[in-house]
């Protein structure tokens, strides 16, 4: 991929991106861009676990919205409040060449959160994730990031077992194609392309492979 038109694309579409060779690099950037007292959350990333950020926001001098264990109405709570915090953390599915964001949800408070809610969300992507175009971020996730996820989460679905969506057995698979059950992961698909509130979406691209 190319790293630079990448990079270009996402600045013109109104995201505030920044590139970073190792993933070492990444706190002491995060740092710099939160302050303390601040009200924090996150979405389900393993690039926030291999990059530190989970830690930092979970330990540090924040105001952590905790979900872990939560069930029910507590949980529809926690969520509520991540809504409305100053920063969210996640990762992206897919970042394409041409400066867009491509996400993938089942319960759906990550995505919300991404278009609209905290003050800012600031992404972390390692390099495994960007691709050429929206097609390439459909077949992505698809094909790695959704049967990895169930996996990780013991959940049963036809691609946790197959490796790859059921949909691309079919001759004319098309982006929200998938299984039926109602264990699937896939169910509300966000492309963020141009941005109103400018900055507001900060993503860190990391020169390693990180998460799924």
């Amino acid at each position: 991929m190319n790293i630079e038109k990448t990079i270009k694309n996402l600045e013109k579409n109104g995201f505030k991106p920044y590139f970073v060779e190792t993933k070492e690099e990444v706190l002491p950037l995060v740092k710099s861009l939160i302050n303390k007292g601040e009200s924090v959350s996150n979405g389900g990333s393993e690039s926030l676990k291999e990059t530190g950020i989970f830690d930092l926001i979970k330990n540090g001098d924040y105001n952590f919205i905790d979900r872990s264990g939560l069930e029910g109405e507590e949980l529809r709570q926690a969520y509520i409040k991540a809504f409305g915090c100053d920063t969210y953390f996640c990762s992206s599915n897919a970042v394409t060449e041409n400066g867009e964001l491509y996400n993938v949800d089942g319960n759906s408070n990550r995505v919300a959160c991404i278009v609209y809610g905290p003050k800012q969300v600031i992404m972390v992507v390692g390099i495994n994730k960007l691709v050429k175009n929206i097609d390439d971020a459909v077949k992505r996730v698809k094909c790695i990031a959704a049967p990895k996820n169930t996996n990780r989460l013991e959940i049963d679905t036809p691609c946790r077992v197959s490796g790859e969506c059921i949909s691309l057995k079919n001759q004319s698979s098309e982006l929200c194609s998938g299984c039926g059950g109602d264990t699937r992961i896939c169910c509300n698909y966000v492309v963020s392309a141009k941005q109103r509130h400018k900055d507001r979406i900060k993503i860190i691209i990391v020169n390693e492979s990180l998460g799924y």
